[in-house]
């Protein structure tokens, strides 16, 4: 049986958000065992789509809308498991994802280009720099 981070990185959950929160961004981890997936350096929930967006808000103090926007004009490399990234200022200890929103789009040949490939997933990183940045794939099939 798949994780709902792997069912929604399959393109499986396009009315759902996907949030990464680096450990060190959780005052108590602990407390979102039964909603959140433990990953190597923080937890990831995907929850549907309002209730992802309001999540997202309340956790990082963020509009999710607002952070996208912001983070659209740099591009940047999200891992593809949502988890971390590379941020586009720089490597270190200073350059560490603190969060991630995330959300995917089905297959849209009319919208063509990147879309016309297969569904796509919108990914947008923080890193602890201050550096916003997006990033946006094809899910694999």
């Amino acid at each position: 049986m798949s994780t709902p981070r792997e069912q929604f990185l399959a393109g499986e959950r396009h009315d759902d958000i996907l949030i990464f929160l680096h450990e060190a961004a959780v005052g108590a981890p602990d407390a979102l065992a039964s909603v959140a997936e433990s990953v190597n350096d923080g937890v990831v929930l995907v929850l549907p789509g309002e209730q992802g967006s309001e999540t997202f808000e309340r956790a990082v103090g963020i509009d999710p809308m607002d952070f996208a926007g912001q983070a659209m004009d740099t591009e940047g490399d999200v891992d593809r498991d949502c988890t971390g990234g590379t941020c586009p200022a720089g490597e270190g200890p200073d350059h560490r994802v603190k969060f991630i929103f995330a959300f995917s789009e089905a297959q849209n040949e009319d919208v063509g280009g990147l879309y016309a490939e297969g569904d796509v997933v919108h990914a947008y990183a923080a890193c602890d720099c201050g550096t916003t940045y997006s990033d946006k794939w094809v899910v694999d099939a």
